[in-house]
């Protein structure tokens, strides 16, 4: 059993292998905090600038703190099955890179939101910096095959990503009574996501660099 699992761990890239264990630790650390009635939670969550408790290093703890099982595993699994495609084609480095741009791009765009709207609610989850992932699979392998749960036919990487945006966008100004899903900042994951892509690819562009 141990050797089964410490293959499958070095089989996934190192990047995407790192970010599910400290999103892994954060959320049992999350869990037994809260059982002691420490609110630990709080001090990683990303708060309005109005509220009066922002901090600035709250705009990369928000991304790697979930509290609710199934929002981890959801994230997490959208991390496994398309960030070590990511992480394969462009490399750690730029990976990291990309991710951490549309995890904290994600919170600067929710701090906007927060601004116009007078929300006081904090935000917590990777799902900015997963839906730049998403983002950037359909677009550099936007016929690639997704098979969604429920759905017994396959649907085109860019048609599911721009369906989910559209969705988002939907969510985001329908503002439904009881809804706490930070749709703006999913939104600001895939907007950043967009414009790094597409910078990267007029920079390989015109160092002569084709990628297929």
């Amino acid at each position: 059993m141990t050797n089964y699992n410490n293959n499958f761990l070095s089989a996934i890239p190192p990047v995407t292998r790192n970010l599910l264990i400290i999103n892994v630790i954060v959320w049992i650390g999350c869990y037994l905090f809260d059982r002691l009635n420490i609110p630990f939670v709080g001090y990683l969550a990303l708060f309005p600038i109005q509220s009066g408790f922002f901090y600035v290093y709250q705009l990369v703890t928000f991304m790697f703190t979930q509290i609710d099982l199934w929002h981890l595993f959801f994230n997490m699994f959208a991390v496994f099955m398309f960030g070590r495609v990511l992480e394969k084609y462009w490399g750690p480095k730029k990976f990291l890179i990309y991710y951490m741009i549309c995890g904290i791009g994600s919170g600067l765009i929710q701090l906007l939101v927060c601004h116009l709207t007078g929300s006081m609610a904090p935000t917590i989850g990777a799902s900015g910096a997963v839906f730049g992932i998403l983002l950037a699979f359909g677009m550099l392998f936007p016929n690639a095959p997704l098979y969604l749960m429920f759905i017994p036919i396959p649907i085109k990487a860019k048609y599911f990503v721009i369906g989910y945006g559209i969705l988002e966008l939907y969510f985001g100004f329908a503002n439904r009574v009881g809804d706490n899903v930070a749709h703006f900042a999913h939104l600001g994951g895939m907007l950043f996501g967009i414009f790094l892509v597409l910078y990267w690819k007029n920079k390989d562009k015109k160092n002569g660099i084709y990628r297929f």
